[in-house]
């Protein structure tokens, strides 16, 4: 495998904070560059209501800061859902989907300790997961739940993680 070209990984700041707007529109646009334009979904799903109360997490080249890569996280009712990972199809070989996973479960580590809410030392992560890419997630800990299901005409799997707050 080649060397990964230099590149950061940033949390998009909050709403309201300097930046946001722009950083999130970088999501946008590789988000539609791979599930719209190279997969085929719907454009009119690909932005949906958890958006504007998700943190977005960008991979960019540096020091061009070109968008590459980026991941959703939803912080529902006792769990976490990791969304919308997507890297431009270019890109996939340095595998900074693993590097965009890996900081997802980083934030969602700190938010949870940070939220003092919970009430065990693991925090449950849940992906709804395209079939052919159930085998990535597994090598993070995510394990199938229930029956295959349709989500925005291609089947899908839900896949949960317990992550360990103890370490």
């Amino acid at each position: 495998m080649a060397s990964p070209p230099p590149h950061e990984i940033i949390v998009v700041p909050a709403a309201g904070q300097p930046g946001h707007e722009e950083l999130r529109q970088q999501c946008y646009d590789v988000r539609i560059d791979v599930f719209h334009y190279e997969q085929g979904f719907p454009l009119d799903t690909e932005i949906d209501e958890w958006d504007d109360e998700a943190t977005h997490i960008l991979l960019r080249l540096v020091p061009s800061l070109q968008p590459i890569g980026t991941i959703r996280c939803v912080k529902m009712k006792g769990y976490y859902k990791l969304t919308r990972l997507a890297v431009l199809k270019d890109y996939r070989q340095y595998r900074f989907g693993r590097a965009l996973v890996q900081s997802l479960h980083d934030f969602v580590k700190s938010d949870a300790k940070a939220s003092g809410s919970r009430v065990s030392d693991t925090v449950k992560v849940i992906a709804h997961s395209q079939i052919p890419v159930k085998g990535f997630y597994g090598k993070f800990g995510y394990e199938p739940e229930g029956d295959e299901f349709d989500e925005d005409g291609a089947p899908h799997q839900k896949m949960v993680a317990c992550l360990s707050l103890s370490d």
